[in-house]
This record gives structure tokens, C-alpha cells and sequence, in this order.
């Protein structure tokens, strides 16, 4: 597989740009274990494959990053991993993509998606939550869908990750996918780094010709990882 242009990011990473717990997404992505009630092992696959995965690289892409959002929300919505699961099969069917939840055609056809998957699975006490647009859009927006630009092909192609600003951007075609300044394109970890040993963010940003506002908000997005 060609490596640029998809993204790449380690799982801890991964962690740290979506403030998901690391263990969680490990369990999403890779699998997990467990005893049934004869302690008999039982293993359980992945939600879907990574892109990395047929790389063996240890890692997620940018979709995948995206992606495990959607799951993040579904979760603490009480929405079981199964149900997750089959809801996403039949979404990449449908959608023909092997990453629905960003895809923009699931904020109009997720609800009826996850209805019958959730249907399915026994889950009747969170029926009425899905099969209530409102209800449904409460989880999936403004704070998942806000920030993804989408491609000709309904595909999220690049993040905003900062609430209500767009002065930081995660694009999988440049930087191979890392936080970068969207006024010069600069990772946002180098200029942070680069104030913390020069002490001052004006030469900084004559250093990597950008604006001081773009150092300023690299600055205020690292810490804000830091702080998570």
C-alpha cells in the first residue's frame, strides 16, 4: 500500500488527538479476549481492519482516526459493540465504503442503520433514542461532524480539530496526516517546541515564516492535548 496521503498515526497518538481512552481504541481496533462462563477463552475480532493492517504497521490512518470517534460517541450513548459492529457492516455495504460513519450520507440514513442493527441485537430500551432524528443527531452532532470537510465522494478528506476555529488542521495529504498550522502548513508540535526554546513566538513565526496568530494557536492546541 502507498503510505502517503492516507495519514499515519501511532495509537498513542491516536489517543491523544481524540481524548479517547488508549485501551479502548486497542480493544475497537485490534480485538480482545475473554472468558465465557465455562473460562473457556473467547476471542473477539476487530470492528473493522485498519488500513495500516495489511502493512502490519502498528498504527491507525485518518479515517480510521475519524472513524473511532463515531464509536466514542455510540458507546457512551450505552450502544453495545455489537450493534456498533453490525451497523457499521451494513453501512459500508450500503455506502460502499469501508468507512461509514464519516462518510456523509450516514447523517441521513445512520439512524435507520443502527434501528436495525440495535433492533438486531435485543437493544429495545435504546430503540426510541435512534429512531428519533433528533434524538440520533444529538450524538452525531455538531461536536463529530463539526470541523470534517468532505471530498467529491462524500468522504471526510481533513479535520479541524479546535472548536469554532479552523487555524489548525489534520489533513492525511500533508505531513502525513500530523496537526499542522492551516497558515503555512507548519506541525503545530515544532512551533510549540520551538517557542518553548526560544522564548519568543514573534521570531518563531519570522523563523517558519507564519503568522504569530498561527503560533499562537499551535501553541494553544498542543497544550491543549497535554492537558487531556
Amino acid at each position: 500500500m502507498q503510505l502517503t496521503g492516507i495519514g499515519l498515526y501511532t495509537f498513542h497518538e491516536a489517543a491523544r488527538l481524540t481524548k479517547i481512552p488508549l485501551r479502548d481504541i486497542r480493544r475497537w481496533l485490534d480485538g480482545y479476549s475473554y472468558r465465557d462462563k465455562t473460562h473457556a477463552p473467547v476471542m473477539v475480532g476487530p470492528l473493522w481492519e485498519t488500513e495500516l493492517a495489511t502493512d502490519s504497521l502498528d498504527g491507525v490512518s485518518f479515517h480510521d482516526l475519524l472513524e473511532v470517534r463515531f464509536v466514542h460517541a455510540f458507546r457512551k450513548h450505552g450502544v453495545s459493540l455489537q450493534a456498533i459492529r453490525l451497523a457499521s457492516q451494513r453501512a459500508r455495504e450500503l455506502f460502499e465504503t469501508d468507512y461509514p460513519f464519516t462518510s456523509r450520507q450516514f447523517r441521513t440514513d445512520g439512524r435507520t442503520i443502527f434501528a436495525s442493527a440495535m433492533k438486531e441485537t435485543g437493544e429495545t430500551e435504546l430503540l426510541d433514542l435512534v429512531k428519533q432524528q433528533y434524538a440520533f443527531r444529538k450524538i452525531i452532532e455538531p461536536s463529530l461532524y463539526s470541523g470534517i470537510e468532505f471530498d467529491e465522494d462524500q468522504l471526510a478528506a481533513r479535520w479541524y480539530p479546535a472548536r469554532r476555529s479552523k487555524a489548525v488542521v489534520l489533513d492525511p495529504a500533508i505531513a502525513f496526516g500530523k496537526p499542522i498550522v492551516t497558515a503555512g502548513a507548519v506541525r503545530t508540535s515544532i512551533l510549540h517546541d520551538a517557542v518553548a526554546v526560544e522564548g519568543d513566538k514573534n521570531f518563531v513565526a519570522k523563523l517558519y515564516d507564519v503568522p504569530v496568530s498561527a503560533v499562537d494557536a499551535a501553541i494553544a492546541f498542543e497544550e491543549s492535548l497535554a492537558a487531556a
